[in-house]
């Protein structure tokens, strides 16, 4: 197949760049023509580049017609789209629809219908925009805390839906996991329409060189931010004696440096290799997160590595880690919980033991490139039998409506 592959990637390297470049790798190497369109949000710098992002975030004619000429190039059977946010915009879609090319999304995050894609509002869940206005966004700064950017979010959020963009020009969507279908098919879309697909990643092979009885410590690997539970997991540590090693860069590198305990240490930004060598070390992974979480990497690379997970009780993490089996879940935001639970998994070696193998079995059952090439092939097959909605005209309407709404934001200033 020749497949055209979208993706924007933030500024900050995260999680989606991986499973965009482990999906492209996976396609190239079982033979298929891949094209790759890449755009990096490291252009948008000074207020003229912001501004523009922010009238432009619903629908970018330069974008759209960007991308008509890699189509009409490169001639693709399907175009695969993973982040579009907020250079790319949604405008890609109708360029596939105008031609009649099946589209396939994955949904990593939930920014169809949350500013911040994290379905999260000052620390806590919050589902106000699943089915509600996006405009709530605004009211609570929900985007990086600015009323600007949430207003340029929701404003593409909104737009979406008005324009029917999921229900008219998407063949398939890929949701990682079962919980996070659920919120798509909450917020409008069709479940006929939402696949499960995990994502994957290379395996290791730690876990032929490793033994239980050879791991010591807690590893923690992630974003340093508030979503992710780091306090709780300090809070935690200031009573636990045990060893954790801390793994990534974020917002909180320098509260955490202030707080964290003598038996608390800071690794900073690892590349991947050093992290399977960290978690090759390690007695198990700790995952505090206070949001819904799409499906981590780091939570399938540990997995691979025979690592025990202690993670929070909430959305997907909660559906993949099997208690007593692969590892064990806590309340979220509730270190007495998260102390207590790291005590007895570490109290247990048998158990960490049964767990380390129970981890890497569940990884070779769901979560390997053979088994996620299969299940995308499915998926782009579903994809080529679906008809899009030919957009001829919404072009034109579209730009008539931007226009208006850049009048208007002239005018409110």
């Amino acid at each position: 197949m020749r497949i055209l592959i979208a993706h924007n990637h933030y500024q900050q390297h995260g999680g989606e760049d991986v499973v965009f470049a482990n999906e492209c790798d996976l396609l190239e190497n079982a033979g298929h023509d891949v094209h790759r369109y890449e755009i990096h949000n490291d252009i948008i710098t000074g207020l003229p580049e912001k501004l523009r992002v922010f009238l432009t975030a619903p629908y970018s004619k330069s974008a759209r017609k960007r991308f008509e000429d890699v189509i009409d190039t490169f001639k693709p059977d399907i175009v695969h789209i993973h982040n579009y946010f907020p250079l790319i915009t949604p405008a890609i879609f109708f360029a596939c629809s105008f031609r009649n090319i099946p589209v396939v999304h994955t949904l990593h995050n939930f920014r169809m219908m949350c500013a911040n894609g994290l379905l999260l509002r000052h620390g806590k869940a919050c589902e106000k925009c699943v089915s509600g206005s996006p405009y709530w966004s605004v009211v609570h700064r929900c985007y990086r805390e600015s009323a600007a950017g949430s207003l340029a979010v929701a404003r593409m959020i909104d737009s979406q839906r008005r324009w029917k963009t999921w229900h008219k020009h998407v063949s398939r969507f890929i949701a990682p996991s079962r919980f996070s279908r659920t919120k798509f098919i909450e917020a409008g879309i069709s479940e006929d329409r939402i696949s499960v697909k995990p994502n994957f990643v290379p395996d290791p092979g730690v876990h032929t060189h490793v033994y239980p009885e050879q791991r010591a410590g807690v590893l923690y690997v992630g974003r340093l931010s508030q979503e992710k539970g780091l306090r709780t997991l300090i809070e935690a540590w200031c009573d636990l004696t045990v060893q954790l090693r801390i793994a990534g860069d974020g917002p909180l590198m320098d509260e955490l440096r202030a707080s964290a305990p003598e038996n608390v240490t800071l690794l900073g930004r690892l590349t991947r290799e050093q992290v399977y060598t960290e978690m090759a070390r390690a007695a198990l992974l700790v995952m505090p997160s206070n949001c819904y979480e799409g499906l981590p990497v780091t939570l399938i690379e540990a997995l691979a590595s025979g690592l025990p997970v202690a993670a929070s009780r909430i959305g997907t993490l909660q559906e993949v880690v099997t208690e007593g089996k692969t590892g064990c879940t806590f309340k979220p935001e509730n270190s007495p919980d998260l102390i207590q639970t790291v005590r007895a998994m570490l109290a247990d070696p048998d158990g960490l033991a049964r767990m380390s193998k129970g981890a890497r079995a569940q990884y070779e059952a769901k979560y390997t490139a053979s088994t996620n090439l299969e299940m995308l092939m499915a998926i782009y097959q579903e994809a080529g039998a679906s008809v899009l909605t030919p957009c001829t005209g919404v072009h034109t309407e579209i730009e008539a409506r931007e226009e208006q709404a850049r009048q208007m934001v002239y005018l409110r200033n």
